[in-house]
């Protein structure tokens, strides 16, 4: 065999071994959704949904991180607008029961202000960084990146702060939801241009059609998963939380 013959076999071969090689996955618990994306985010990989006031952006990060609390994966909500009490209060209406995930030290609810995150980007990691290496956090949920953007005046700057936020998370070994307002792509590249650095967009809907409200979900952008280009519908049930439909089409 020729030289020339031998290395395009090897090629191949490697192509070959490549393509079966599988991309570990981190199964989000949203009933539906991980249908869409080859069962669950990218193991380690740094998300986002954006959606308006009330389109479940919430409900479906706080549910990716208890379906990891079910599992023994520890977890942190870092929030920039939520009270912890009324939180709590809020999620028992899915059968979610923070405090107690909070007393078994498997979970870290931080109320933090964008000014402390900007403080925690300049440490390191400081406090954050501690309890993740603790707890051996595997999901990180911020709520939401938007408010933390508006610290910064100017793109660039606001772009360079995005980028060390993003490194500091994927330093971490853990896979992490942002959340951030704005329904749709335009939106987003208006009110946060660097959130084109994570590995995925979701865009949540919460639309009124002919006098009705209609829920609905969109991935936007997902590296190294074959996604579906269409906007399917979403609806979040008591008990139960955030459910997404893949097999129905919702068009506005």
């Amino acid at each position: 065999m020729s030289k020339r013959k031998a290395t395009k076999k090897t090629v191949k071969q490697n192509a070959t071994k490549g393509s079966q090689q599988k991309i570990e996955r981190v199964n989000t618990g949203i009933t539906g959704f991980d249908k869409l994306i080859l069962g669950g985010f990218k193991k380690n990989s740094v998300n986002l949904i954006a959606g308006g006031a009330g389109s479940g952006k919430t409900i479906f990060a706080v549910q990716f991180l208890v379906t990891g609390l079910k599992k023994g994966e520890a977890g942190i909500y870092l929030t920039f607008e939520e009270k912890k009490e009324g939180f709590y209060e809020d999620m028992l209406e899915f059968g979610w029961d923070l405090k107690r995930y909070e007393d078994e030290n498997k979970f870290v609810f931080l109320e933090y202000t964008p000014e402390q995150v900007k403080k925690v980007l300049i440490e390191g990691g400081g406090a954050v960084d501690a309890i993740i290496k603790k707890l051996k956090v595997k999901r990180l949920v911020i709520d939401s990146i938007t408010s933390f953007a508006l610290l910064y005046e100017d793109e660039l700057t606001r772009k360079q702060a995005s980028l060390a936020l993003f490194e500091l998370i994927s330093s971490w070994d853990c896979t992490a939801l942002l959340t951030s307002q704005g329904s749709s792509e335009q939106d987003i590249e208006i009110t946060a241009t660097t959130e084109f650095e994570v590995d995925a967009i979701i865009l949540a809907y919460h639309i009124k059609k002919k006098g009705t409200r209609v829920r609905a979900i969109e991935i936007l952008k997902m590296r190294g998963t074959d996604y579906p280009e269409k906007t399917v519908a979403m609806d979040i049930i008591d008990k139960k939380g955030v459910t997404v439909n893949p097999n129905k089409i919702v068009t506005f």
